[in-house]
């Protein structure tokens, strides 16, 4: 980047745009072409796509890709919240490519291998106190799926009748039917509501009112959830959360004490509690499980996103003993959990995952990520002061800026702003995300925290 806005106090600007957003070569404009006709995208407004010029990748190397102009963008949401150490880590390449001259894959059904029991027992090395098997699925909604089958048929299997799961408004556990169940967001989540298992929500404890503080609201939708449990508690097999941040419902974070309640209310009624850690865990809040803050262990745990460092799809549920013992028996009891892919355990999957969980130890990576976050929040606090910003939220590099809408689309402005200046960020609606690659130096960070301040207020002023 040749020019843009100034490193020094996070909110001076420079309104010179070295990028120009309209596509530049034959080769970008026919690559957008060909994917216009034949392509569709997640969370994608198509009637909208090329209008907005989208960007083609065409390699990636550290914090960095480049398009296929030969642009180069910082990658500031570490490509959807997955990336840990950067692109084309050498540890990770190298990992790859031994395991790919032994074993590409084999069917995990009856079979096993040294990648797959050595992934998790590194996996749960690191676990909270208690979570004891490793299941493996495919991304993170596959974990959440498997993660709420094994609760309500632990509870089936010791003759329970318990159909009933609690979740979370604004919550978000992915897209398949069962994690649509649990999530909470409307606009994500409405359409499919004919079609979902038997649920009850509480409030979000990340929604707060006026002058309330994040403790009080923690306490109040721990009294709303104890209410509904004092109706329903024997018919609910789980009570799934986002431990700490909510994070696709815009970085909504809540006090600790809200998961050291809904623990205790689990163990009061007999649910079984269910985190969800596939966007909080692996170093993201500062921590590497964000249940840590609390001092809480779930009895299932769910982790995906960050897990292979960003290299391949995996996702894993944690269980404990209590979970997985019901499910031991004789060959014709029926107590076997009938669940698993094509996929499950991949040996390249678990190899990138092996040596991820190695990267993070030899290099301090979730210290590193919690300092990460602690200068983001010193250097964005600035923000504070604009007119059109409503708030800063942040758990570790977790970090959501909520601004005031000036028009239908701003936070997309705001993000195509720091398009122009290098930094490729995305919104959650007027919420404007940060989600650095964990590993991030500082000279990058201060890019990125500058480059989104000139954005907001070049956008929201």
């Amino acid at each position: 980047m040749t020019s843009g806005p100034a490193a020094t106090t996070g909110t001076e600007t420079s309104t010179e745009s070295p990028y120009d957003l309209a596509p530049q070569t034959l080769r970008t404009r026919d690559l957008i072409d060909r994917d216009a006709k034949s392509v569709w995208h997640p969370f994608t407004q198509h009637q909208l796509w090329v209008d907005d010029v989208p960007i083609v990748v065409d390699r990636a190397e550290g914090v960095w890709f480049w398009d296929t102009d030969g642009r180069r963008y910082l990658d500031g949401v570490s490509s959807l919240w997955v990336n840990v150490h950067g692109h084309r880590t050498q540890e990770i390449d190298d990992a790859i490519r031994r395991q790919l001259g032994q074993l590409d894959h084999t069917t995990f059904l009856g079979l096993t291998h040294e990648p797959g029991i050595e992934l998790a027992e590194k996996l749960l090395a690191t676990a909270p106190t208690g979570l004891t098997k490793a299941f493996f699925g495919g991304d993170g909604a596959s974990s959440v799926e498997a993660a709420i089958k094994m609760a309500f048929q632990a509870c089936a299997q010791r003759g329970q009748d318990r159909p009933l799961y609690v979740h979370v408004a604004e919550g978000y556990h992915g897209d398949t039917l069962g994690a649509v169940s649990v999530g909470g967001i409307d606009l994500f989540h409405h359409t499919y509501r004919p079609i979902l298992l038997d649920t009850q929500m509480v409030s979000s404890p990340g929604v707060l009112g006026p002058g309330q503080t994040r403790a009080h609201r923690a306490r109040e939708v721990l009294d709303e959830l104890a209410a509904l449990l004092a109706r329903e508690g024997d018919r609910v097999c789980a009570i799934v959360i986002e431990p700490m941040v909510q994070a696709a419902g815009g970085i909504l974070t809540h006090h600790e004490s809200f998961l050291t309640g809904v623990r205790a209310l689990c163990d009061q009624s007999g649910a079984y509690l269910i985190c969800d850690e596939v966007a909080t865990g692996l170093g993201r809040t500062g921590r590497m499980w964000a249940v840590e803050h609390a001092g809480v262990s779930p009895d299932l745990m769910t982790c995906g996103k960050g897990l292979t460092a960003g290299y391949l799809p995996l996702s894993a549920v944690l269980a404990t003993d209590d979970v997985y013992d019901a499910f031991l028996g004789a060959p014709g009891s029926g107590r076997t959990f009938f669940h698993g892919h094509s996929y499950t355990a991949n040996p390249l999957c678990a190899a990138a995952a092996i040596a991820n969980l190695d990267l993070m130890a030899a290099n301090s990576t979730v210290a590193h990520a919690n300092r990460v976050g602690e200068l983001m929040g010193e250097w964005l606090e600035p923000l504070l002061a604009l007119d059109g910003v409503r708030e800063i939220r942040r758990i570790g590099t977790m970090t959501g800026i909520e601004v005031e809408p000036r028009g239908e689309r701003t936070g997309f402005e705001i993000c195509q702003e720091a398009r122009r200046h290098g930094v490729w960020i995305r919104p959650l609606g007027d919420v404007v995300v940060l989600m650095p690659i964990l590993a991030i130096s500082d000279a990058d960070l201060r890019l990125l925290v500058d480059v989104t301040s000139h954005a907001i207020q070049t956008v929201v002023r």
